[in-house]
């Protein structure tokens, strides 16, 4: 007799189950339920494993449960994985959406920092929002171990619709294709806002995955944003043909780890093996008029090392970085943020060309220098960063 299982049977593991299921010749539904919780959730937690069963036309079976104070929508992610190693089925079995995770995002909105999630670790999921970052990535590539990539879908999904991110965008990084195809279908009905594509090498791998997002039926019309991750040698010399590949490219992230792999190199604090990389996103990004991300900075302790890290991946034009852990969040903001001085001379620009517009003049100067329209979007941009971070009242004018 098959068995499915799916969750973790850590004993020291929080906010997540382990689940057992099999199809049993007759006897009807047995459900064995083990929960630190019992007394105050044992019955809310059977009357939801037995509405899955229900949804599932389920007759005869025994489910077990290891619960370690899983949330519903773990419980009902964990189920429904155990559930379809055994039976065929199409059906998905979805807990309601809550609202604010119906919202949509802007293609040039900041993303300053977005904090990678494992996708099989609901745990780190629940308070990610609480922290601030601009983005949190529910990942499905490295962070998940092959065996667990299949139940970490159904985890993904259900996070989409049932955790509150407090803003956040709601990014998922799929597997590297053609897998992560197939991952599609677990992200695209469900408000995703953005989906990184690992490994990116080509023009054509966009192009698939948009075609799999048209094929996918979907209640809402959200844009699915896109960030292909530059991850080797191919990656980085195509990596303007990626940037265009798509209207909904909004950025390039590269992956330094796996580059530094690709050209057999170490990677090294000062990153000199890195730079023409870096630098050639950088330009490919500008170019094509989407915003340039820098890897992660893997030391989570060493928060003097991601300062600098910061200023310099500043100097060299990105926008933003990868996060591996919340603490690394507010470092990044404060040194990504403008300095005082870049947004006094932003403020004073902007006041120049209010002030010739009213006067209808047509050429907009300061002291003794022009100042041409690329000048004041940069300037409008400087100030808006600074609003947008607590630095500037919105009402400065």
């Amino acid at each position: 007799m098959k068995i499915g299982t799916a969750g973790n049977a850590d004993p020291k593991t929080k906010s997540d189950c382990f689940v057992s299921f099999e199809v049993t010749n007759s006897g009807g539904i047995e459900i064995e339920l083990k929960s630190k919780v019992m007394p105050m959730y044992g019955e809310a937690i059977r009357k939801l494993a037995s509405e899955v069963l229900d949804f599932y036309e389920i007759k005869n079976a025994k489910l077990s449960i290891q619960d370690k104070g899983a949330l519903d929508f773990v419980l009902a992610a964990r189920i429904e994985a155990a559930i379809k190693q055994v039976v065929k089925t199409d059906k998905d079995f979805l807990l309601p959406i809550l609202d604010e995770n119906k919202n949509a995002t802007k293609k040039e909105q900041f993303r300053l920092s977005r904090l990678y999630l494992p996708g099989n670790s609901p745990k780190l999921m629940i308070n990610a929002g609480i922290h601030n970052p601009n983005g949190v990535i529910l990942d499905l590539e490295d962070a998940v171990a092959p065996s667990k990539k299949y139940e970490a879908s159904f985890i993904v999904r259900n996070a989409l619709r049932s955790v509150n991110f407090y803003g956040a965008e709601k990014m998922v990084r799929i597997n590297q294709l053609p897998r992560g195809l197939d991952d599609l279908e677990y992200i695209v009905p469900h408000y995703v806002n953005l989906i990184l594509v690992p490994k990116c090498e080509s023009a054509e791998q966009i192009h698939q995955v948009e075609a799999k997002i048209a094929e996918i039926k979907r209640d809402n019309e959200n844009p699915i944003y896109f960030m292909p991750i530059i991850e080797s040698a191919l990656g980085v010399e195509k990596a303007f043909e990626i940037a265009c590949s798509s209207k909904n490219v909004v950025a390039l992230a590269i992956g330094l780890e796996d580059f530094t792999a690709d050209l057999g190199v170490k990677r090294t604090f000062e990153a000199k093996e890195s730079l023409y990389a870096r630098t050639r996103l950088v330009n490919a990004c500008k170019a094509a008029g989407i915003q340039p991300i820098d890897s992660v900075f893997s030391d989570v302790a060493d928060m003097e090392g991601l300062k600098q890290n910061v200023l310099i991946s500043k100097s060299l034009g990105f926008e933003g970085m990868g996060c591996i852990h919340p603490r690394q969040i507010k470092v990044i903001h404060e040194n990504f943020a403008p300095e005082q001085s870049q947004i006094e001379k932003a403020q004073k620009i902007i006041r120049a060309f209010k002030d010739a517009e009213t006067k209808g003049l047509g050429v907009i100067s300061l002291g003794t220098k022009m100042i041409d329209p690329p000048v004041v979007k940069r300037a409008e941009t400087t100030v808006k960063f600074a609003i947008e971070l607590g630095i500037l009242d919105k009402n400065w004018e």
